[in-house]
């Protein structure tokens, strides 16, 4: 890399350190740090959602699938992500608004309690932010990989520096830093993903190349399905994702709650819908085509890198890392700062009984050790992650196959015609979705689809047999499940409600 590739790099950092510092004057309680007060326009709520729900995994682990196989990774990565938000639009983002505004909730677990009990409440708690460590280390990991493609810099290294930047600006600022930050990701990326997308036409040709090079792609490289990545396994990433990307990945649940009333959550999550379906095409334009560009590579997750420092003068070189450095700046961020909801909301009082009588400096205190301890967790286990099995094998062989089991109860508990399903199915649910997923992974060891596929099948099977079967009711269950199922008029706050300086 050039002097101006680490100009530009090191300009990126710096701007994300200032937004992080300027957004600490806008948290002075938990409810800002972890929900924004229900401060967050529905336009930054929707464009943050959607930056939180991918990394540089894109740019490393999906390029390396699309240089291979083709378009498929389209289909289940980010088109079932898009029809997923769009069906959470309306079923999950207000339900998810209304704990925060009509029950107080500041954590995507806390209702939990009420609607089940405490033990259940731990489980799901317990054991996704230990899936969360994993699967943030993939992303710190998969940044690495770009900076040693680009510059020749040791793994370790790599993940320090990202790692250390996103620190600062997320521990200072919380959801507001985040949030912005985002924003800010969003445009430099979007500058970074044209000039990219310009770099390769002019290498095939012109603009003409948009719809004229697809016949010229290697054999089934325009088939929505494989022999991998099956019609089933796309069908199954529906239902995954749709649990997955409106609340059962923590982060994105917060983006809703942030919203100032539910109309504001709907709107940002059908705007996050639409770039799911859109903005990866524009992305991935350049991987699509890398076959014809760079081929006989033998390391396919680098084939976007190489494209980059090949085709790229110095400087706009340094932009398209910056971009690519986005997305995981900001699902990073993004989980960093639920998972501290988790622990200081949900886990800790639980652990340590005088944090149940803290005030709010104290409480948001103990918010930011949290957020530090699970950052430098990852880290270190990002140093680890090829002996794990790579970024694709975390990414989607564990994380989405076991976040399904995890989700299921978090999510259907909040809708009426599950009512019936209490902790004893929650509990089951969780558990048997977990064995499922260690039988069919280590010791069948089948296909990924199956792999990805079993675990939250058999998971939504028990939780709602065991609804059916041996039916749990209460009064309270009854009246948390008719307050966020309820209907709203739009707040005054929605129409007040902005970031400073920025028109709502």
């Amino acid at each position: 890399m050039h002097a101006l590739d680490w100009t530009m790099v090191c300009g990126y950092f710096a701007l994300m350190v200032v937004i992080g510092w300027w957004s600490h004057r806008r948290v002075s309680n938990v409810s800002d740090f972890f929900t924004t007060g229900g401060k967050m326009p529905w336009w930054l709520a929707g464009i943050s959602h959607h930056m939180s729900g991918y990394s540089a995994v894109l740019f490393v682990a999906y390029a390396g699938v699309a240089y291979s196989t083709g378009i498929t990774v389209y289909f289940w990565g980010f088109a079932s992500i898009g029809i997923g938000v769009g069906i959470g639009a309306w079923l999950f983002a207000p339900r998810w608004n209304r704990l925060r505004a009509k029950l107080g909730v500041a954590s995507p677990l806390e209702y939990l309690a009420k609607r089940y009990n405490v033990p259940t409440q731990q489980a799901l708690a317990w054991s996704g932010a230990t899936l969360k460590i994993f699967d943030v280390a993939a992303k710190w990991f998969a940044v690495a990989v770009l900076l040693r493609s680009f510059a020749g810099v040791p793994y370790t290294w790599g993940i320090v520096v990202t790692g250390a930047v996103t620190l600062v600006y997320c521990t200072v600022g919380g959801l507001w830093a985040d949030a912005l930050t985002d924003f800010g990701q969003f445009v430099i990326q979007g500058v970074a993903a044209i000039v990219m997308i310009v770099a390769v036409l002019s290498r095939l040709g012109g603009v003409s190349a948009l719809w004229t090079t697809w016949d010229r792609l290697p054999a089934g490289h325009l088939d929505p399905a494989t022999s991998q990545y099956t019609t089933i396994f796309l069908l199954v990433y529906v239902l995954e994702k749709t649990l997955e990307y409106n609340g059962g990945m923590w982060n994105l649940a917060q983006r809703y709650m942030a919203a100032p009333d539910t109309r504001a959550a709907r709107r940002g999550a059908i705007l996050s819908s639409v770039l799911y379906l859109v903005w990866p095409l524009v992305l991935m334009f350049p991987m699509f085509v890398s076959p014809l560009l760079v081929p006989g590579l033998k390391d396919a997750t680098t084939s976007y890198a190489v494209m980059v420092t090949t085709f790229l003068p110095p400087g706009l070189i340094g932009l398209v890392l910056a971009g690519m450095f986005s997305h995981t700046m900001a699902m990073v961020s993004s989980d960093a700062n639920a998972i501290s909801a988790v622990i200081t909301r949900d886990m800790v009082p639980v652990l340590w009984r005088r944090a149940r009588s803290f005030g709010e400096r104290a409480n948001l205190r103990t918010a930011r050790v949290a957020t530090i301890g699970f950052v430098l967790t990852s880290m270190i286990v990002a140093t680890q992650a090829q002996a794990l099995g790579g970024v694709l094998s975390i990414v989607v062989s564990w994380v989405a196959a076991l976040m399904g089991p995890i989700s299921v109860p978090l999510l259907l508990g909040m809708l009426p015609w599950f009512r019936r399903c209490g902790s004893r199915a929650a509990l089951a649910s969780w558990a048997t979705g977990l064995i499922t997923y260690a039988v069919v992974y280590y010791v069948v060891k089948t296909s990924q689809a199956t792999v990805v596929a079993a675990p939250i099948l058999v998971s939504l099977a028990v939780y709602v047999g065991l609804g059916l079967v041996a039916p749990e009711r209460s009064a309270e269950t009854e009246e948390m499940i008719a307050t966020v199922g309820g209907h709203d008029q739009p707040s005054a706050s929605s129409e007040t409600s902005k970031v400073p300086g920025v028109p709502a």
